[in-house]
């Protein structure tokens, strides 16, 4: 009896670590909720003339989104090196997006080394574009630019 009320508070005390991580905007990953930036946002900003444009990289193996640097997937040292040396001349004020798209986050390579390095360099409007299924469904189906 004893151990099934140990039980019981242990998975409740889990269930609201949870929850208040939730509530928070924490998601166990280098970015919060409010580091993400949704398609539409972004297509916008892009599209408007009057806008202030981000700093956008490509850092996945699918097309470009227009006004996108490509830097290539992040599973290369190469690649982050690239990465780290553009992010050199862009100022830390700038709003500078990441993408990949190749697949759902949890499953993506390349997004959380990329978005560790926009931390360390102390980004502070660093995003990561919320292709929450792929670059296809989440971008290029909605008719967003691309070169």
């Amino acid at each position: 009896m004893k151990t099934l009320k140990q039980l019981f508070f242990v998975s409740l005390t889990l269930v609201l670590v949870h929850i208040s991580g939730i509530v928070s905007g924490q998601t166990g990953e280098p970015w919060t909720v409010k580091d993400l930036m949704e398609p539409a946002a972004l297509a916008s900003m892009i599209n408007n003339v009057k806008s202030q444009k981000p700093v956008i990289y490509n850092i996945g193996p699918l097309a470009d989104i227009k006004g996108a640097i490509n830097i290539g997937s992040m599973t290369s040292g190469a690649n982050l090196e690239k990465l780290s040396k553009s992010l050199a001349s862009v100022s830390k004020d700038k709003i500078v997006v990441i993408y990949c798209g190749c697949c759902p986050f949890r499953n993506c390579p390349n997004i959380r080394p990329a978005f560790e390095l926009l931390k360390e360099k102390g980004f502070k409007n660093a995003r990561l574009l919320n292709l929450k299924q792929n670059l296809k469904v989440d971008w290029t189906d909605y008719g967003y630019p691309l070169e």
